[in-house]
């Protein structure tokens, strides 16, 4: 579409309509597949253009991208690479020569060097003119097909993926046979499920997968088996991957420190066999888990169905979309046999008309005749003591043809092997019309015998199960030591120069630290982090530790004591929390953390006040069992409002009632 630039109120508004023209082009004419055939213009005009030129044998591909050129407004390398994707879907294109391999990566050769033909099923399924609509190519020379007339869930079959102008799709291959199991469910109106099944195996969690609408999400892990105690084997890649990627993301991990490695070995031909050799001591099953967790070992693949439908995008789930395209291959079963039955009936009725023409010697009533006119009506007079026994009107076409039977014909007409012809067209006629009044049921027969014929060999390769997700910070390898500087406050795995070492650390662990003012913080490990001058606890932080942590702080410079029992809870990173009142001058003096409520209920302390006026009892006990375990938040409970000289723990024999 062109527009005039006169005919815009403003810069800004011709832009957008050339926008709009220009996404609207990109999601109908390159990006997105149609719902009834599921190919892209490229791949469809890629399979018009060797449907024209098959005779059976292969052609350069090469050949094939100059015929498809005729039809597809783009260059040459972006009708191979198409053609080089079709083929090595194994489905619709027969490859012969150095196609790449899709487990490695290997691209394929120049398209001078490789050969394709169409299958047999594409042949079979993909093509028939006379079910087509057919529109002129881009420059009218010539007509291509609008949609191409697939008798089969291809875009389902194939999988796909487009990224239009603020539009993105991806379909996932599913499995041949289920398709087809699938779509007689629908005939029958019973219930089914879809699931993808990818090329390169794996083991697929697809519970969240959401009919393969926006939103949902597979996940796909490679199959690892322990060969022996220090060596694990990858036999099955994720979807979306290659053998090489997939090494490198495992080295990656290996040099950060997540997962310890020894070397690992590619011996990867017609399927994956990638070996992991793992160092002395290294847990073969804890290993496995963390090439989960940190490597392409584990892949989540988001779909994105969206199709044309009705002249424009549409977000489609796939069992809408095998539901359409089923009764959609339905109507076009029933348009063949409907076809098919009319040019049968034309068959018997020339058939029965060239009988009876020859039978009763009809072609000598012509011999006298001098004129074309009197030729037709001699033969037509002929005839009608007969046109009872026809189905239809004589029309003029007919008095033709039958004055263009040759004589050596008539000569060696046999009437027997006449009225068996017309037997047999008569019989192929009743079957026909049995097929049409029995529409699903021929349809179902149709997509058994498909499944019969082409099914073998494509069974299941992706296992469907489910798993939990690798908790990457219980299989990652801790190779480094957390060091705290507790002078200048500063704690990490590159202070061991100044630093007292903590505990073992990984480089995805998390600190937290509590300071003397009762500010709380938790951050991620890293070589050197600020964690608050004179600390009083730097530690990791584990969200499945349960501690219990007993604080009593003074609220103020000269507030009242406060004691408390708390819990940690959910955090956010990098954020400061006040475990007090958040009054300055605020100073903790005494801290302490438990793992059990019966080890921090246990805690019996001696608090020694401040000699003050008439204070007679200086030493008071305090037991944190008459506290409850609370929120970080809460400001805890009074212990005293005088001035305390300090807190010490009670000796194991300290009876309350006694004192010391």
């Amino acid at each position: 579409m062109t527009h005039d630039p006169d005919q815009h109120a403003s810069l800004g508004a011709m832009y957008s309509d050339y926008f709009l023209d220009y996404a609207s082009y990109v999601i109908l004419e390159r990006a997105v597949p149609h719902l009834y055939d599921g190919l892209k213009p490229v791949q469809r005009r890629i399979l018009h253009a060797m449907d024209e030129i098959d005779d059976g044998r292969y052609n350069k591909v090469a050949g094939i991208v100059g015929n498809t050129m005729n039809y597809h407004p783009h260059g040459d390398m972006s009708i191979s690479a198409a053609i080089v994707q079709l083929g090595q879907k194994d489905l619709l294109i027969d490859t012969q020569g150095n196609w790449g391999n899709t487990l490695t990566g290997d691209g394929a050769a120049a398209p001078r060097y490789i050969e394709a033909r169409l299958t047999k099923f594409a042949n079979e399924v993909v093509f028939n003119p006379k079910t087509t609509k057919w529109l002129p190519s881009y420059d009218g020379r010539r007509k291509e097909p609008d949609t191409l007339p697939v008798k089969f869930p291809l875009l389902l079959a194939q999988g796909v993926e487009g990224i239009a102008v603020g539009l993105a799709c991806k379909v996932l291959p599913h499995n041949f046979n289920e398709l087809i199991e699938a779509a007689i469910a629908v005939l029958r109106n019973e219930p089914f499920s879809l699931l993808p099944d990818f090329p390169t195996g794996g083991i697929m969690d697809a519970s969240d997968y959401r009919d393969g609408l926006r939103g949902g999400k597979v996940r796909v892990r490679a199959c690892i088996s322990v060969e022996k105690k220090g060596m694990l084997r990858i036999t099955e890649i994720p979807f979306g991957t290659t053998t090489g990627a997939l090494m490198d993301s495992i080295v990656a991990a290996a040099d950060k420190g997540k997962i310890k490695i020894q070397k690992i070995e590619d011996n990867t031909a017609a399927n994956a066999d990638i070996l992991v050799h793992l160092p002395a001591g290294a847990d073969a099953e804890t290993t496995r888990d963390a090439l989960f967790a940190f490597s392409d070992c584990e892949l989540t693949i988001s779909p994105n169905a969206c199709v044309i439908a009705d002249g424009k995008p549409q977000f489609m789930g796939v069992s809408d979309i095998l539901t359409r395209v089923t009764h959609q291959t339905r109507e076009l079963l029933k348009l063949e046999l409907e076809i098919k039955l009319a040019e049968l009936a034309e068959k018997w009725h020339f058939s029965s008309l060239e009988k009876i023409f020859i039978e009763n010697r009809i072609y000598r009533d012509i011999e006298e005749c001098t004129t074309w006119e009197a030729v037709l009506k001699a033969i037509d007079d002929g005839l009608k003591p007969f046109k009872k026994l026809l189905k239809r009107e004589v029309t003029e076409d007919d008095l033709v043809r039958l004055t263009e039977i040759k004589i050596k014909r008539i000569s060696k007409f046999d009437s027997f092997k006449a009225d068996e012809e017309i037997k047999g067209l008569e019989k192929t006629i009743d079957e026909t019309e049995k097929n049409l009044r029995n529409l699903t049921k021929f349809t179902i027969k149709w997509f058994e015998e498909l499944g019969k014929k082409y099914g073998k060999g494509r069974e299941r390769r992706t296992e469907i199960t489910s798993f939990d997700r690798v908790d990457r910070t219980q299989v990652i390898a801790a190779t480094e030591t957390l060091y705290l500087d507790a002078k200048n406050g500063f704690a990490g795995y590159g202070l061991k120069k100044d630093g007292e070492p903590v505990e073992r650390c990984s480089t995805i662990d998390d600190i937290i630290s509590f300071t003397q003012d009762g500010k709380m913080r938790v951050m991620k490990v890293a070589e050197k982090v600020f964690v608050g001058q004179k600390p009083l606890r730097v530690a990791l932080f584990r969200k499945d530790e349960d501690l219990i942590y007993s604080m009593i702080y003074r609220d103020g410079r000269d507030g009242p004591i406060l004691a408390k029992r708390f819990t940690v809870g959910g955090i956010t990173r990098d954020k400061d929390y006040d475990l007090t009142k958040g009054r300055p001058g605020t100073r903790v003096l005494y801290f302490a953390v438990h793992k059990t409520n019966e080890e921090s209920s246990a805690q019996m302390l001696l608090v020694h006040l401040k000699p003050a006026l008439r204070m007679r009892n200086l030493i008071r006990p305090l037991h944190f069992a008459e506290f409850g375990i609370k929120g970080r938040s809460s400001g805890g409970n009074l212990v005293t409002k005088h001035g305390i000289e300090k807190i010490v723990r009670a000796p194991k024999d300290y009876d309350p009632l006694l004192g010391a």
